[in-house]
């Protein structure tokens, strides 16, 4: 199979525009990526049976040098080299209601090796009391990776839910924390 990048219709049309569906190898398992002309609209952490399927092989498409940013992007996001991914996503095809995107929209905010509680991003979303609503929704998100919910926790104990499930929660905040360690020049003591 050989696959492009879609482009957008002619103009004065709103063409439905079928996702582009990546599956890529990574430090975390398999990645699935989907994307609508430039933009990621999702992101799911090991896709498995049916949902995988769904994806193809980056080496069933075409060469593009958009695809080898994107992923290589990703590559160096967990391989601890690169803080910021700086890529285009769009939530639109996620359905998301206005309480959702300003959670998300507050979660990304989070800075690289910090961390925030489901809390605090409830408070900094206008609803305060909504801190387990925060955590459902965090738990659903349609980007983790690029919207970083990985770095929000209880504020309690524990390390709350995680889309990708709780052992790839923690192998991301420690890189994070290793790896904002060694960008500022700190040093970590040794786990043991």
């Amino acid at each position: 199979m050989s696959a492009e990048i879609p482009v957008a219709g002619s103009a004065g049309s709103a063409p439905q525009v079928e996702p582009v569906r990546v599956l890529v190898p990574s430090h975390l398992g398999s990645l699935g990526v989907e994307f609508v002309h430039t933009a990621i609209t999702r992101i799911v952490i090991g896709p498995a049976g049916r949902e995988k399927r769904l994806f193809f092989p980056l080496s069933d498409y075409e060469e593009s040098e958009f695809l080898d940013e994107v992923f290589g992007r990703l590559s160096e996001y967990l391989a601890g080299a690169r803080r910021n991914l700086e890529l285009e996503y769009d939530l639109g095809p996620s359905g998301l209601d206005g309480f959702a995107r300003r959670v998300l929209k507050e979660t990304s905010r989070t800075p690289y090796g910090r961390t925030r509680t489901y809390k605090e991003i409830a408070d900094s979303s206008g609803r305060p009391d909504a801190y387990r609503q925060v955590m459902a929704i965090l738990e659903k998100n349609p980007l983790p990776l690029i919207i970083p919910c990985h770095r929000i926790l209880p504020s309690k104990q524990g390390l709350g839910g995680y889309v990708g499930g709780a052992a790839r929660k923690r192998w991301l905040l420690r890189l994070e924390r290793d790896s904002a360690a060694q960008f500022s020049g700190e040093v970590t003591p040794p786990r043991g």
